[in-house]
């Protein structure tokens, strides 16, 4: 569903604060950019915040983290209950992210992609006093381009391993990938952000893979020619990342974790969850700071996390 929630309505949704519900899931790393980036705009008040949890079956997204497995605002047990009341008849998956219309309890939009971008540019007057410009117009030409690439090669290009039918399929995968990630490493060499001097919508959207590589991807998806903790660049650009406001304090590995390898029951048809990687390395000195550049540019960093959102401590290596 790609219809858009903007200032001017154009598509019969305008953006009002109250109203509308991002409907996410912390071990979805397409979800997770959202909230990162709700978070880091300060648009808390303006867009309430619903959390599916981590397992689901071939029919929905559930909300079994909520009392009474309901979501206290839509009150419905599965995400696709608002997806078939937008469309009874709805012919495909059911994802997350999903903004829906608290009035009407459907769906409005799941464009993953657009969502972000929209919340930067359709939201701003409702982002926090401070909230950094994530889309700035002097760079815009350079983050879609890195954008486009790291979509396709990195973001995409792990589930294209994991999920390849045949050898070559995947050798191919692996091969791209892997050439993504070179490419990724040589370019963090000698710059703290992927786009310019400070944090953009670009820096989101590889963080919530990167996040995930030694968890899942590495072992899981067979992405394998190395760890994350083994590419001195990307390791410390993830690191950074993790350990500023709004990126690590999202991020709920036991869910990530459970996720993928109890869900994915073709690749792990025994539903093991493995009890690592250790996680303690994701707060150590990352040494970025050398590298110049400002992570909020002209803004600020945002406040702590709500109570009612904050990661369960046993799950994340932040304390």
């Amino acid at each position: 569903m790609t219809t858009r929630i903007t200032t001017d309505g154009r598509d019969g949704f305008t953006v009002e604060p109250g109203r509308y519900r991002l409907i996410a899931a912390r071990a979805c790393p397409w979800a997770n950019r959202a909230i990162i980036v709700r978070r880091l705009l300060g648009l808390e008040d303006a867009l309430s915040l619903g959390l599916a949890g981590p397992t689901h079956d071939a029919r929905s997204w559930t909300f079994d983290l909520d009392p009474g497995g309901r979501d206290p605002v839509l009150g419905i047990e599965r995400l696709q209950e608002a997806y078939f009341r937008r469309d009874p008849d709805y012919p495909r998956g059911i994802t997350v992210p999903a903004i829906v219309d608290t009035t009407t309890g459907a769906v409005v939009t799941n464009d993953f992609a657009q969502i972000t971008l929209d919340l930067s540019t359709q939201w701003r007057a409702h982002h926090r006093e401070g909230a950094p410009d994530l889309l700035p117009a002097a760079h815009r030409d350079e983050i879609d381009a890195v954008d486009q690439r790291v979509f396709t090669e990195v973001n995409n290009g792990v589930y294209r391993c994991g999920f390849a039918g045949s050898q070559e399929a995947y050798d191919a995968a692996y091969e791209r990938l892997w050439t993504a990630l070179d490419w990724l490493e040589d370019r963090l060499g000698d710059r703290r952000y992927l786009v310019g001097d400070s944090i953009t919508e670009a820096d989101v959207r590889l963080f919530t893979t990167l996040v995930r590589f030694d968890p899942v991807y590495h072992g899981h998806f067979k992405c394998n020619r190395r760890k994350l903790t083994e590419l001195p660049n990307l390791w410390a650009y993830a690191r950074d990342l993790f350990q500023t406001p709004g990126f690590g304090d999202t991020v709920d590995f036991e869910q990530i974790k459970r996720h993928y390898y109890v869900v994915h029951s073709d690749i792990n048809p025994g539903g093991i969850v493995p009890n690592g990687p250790d996680l303690s390395g994701w707060t150590t000195p990352h040494g970025r700071e050398a590298l110049g550049g400002r992570p909020f540019g002209d803004g600020t960093p945002p406040g702590p996390v709500s109570e009612s959102e904050r990661v369960d401590p046993g799950h994340t290596p932040l304390r």
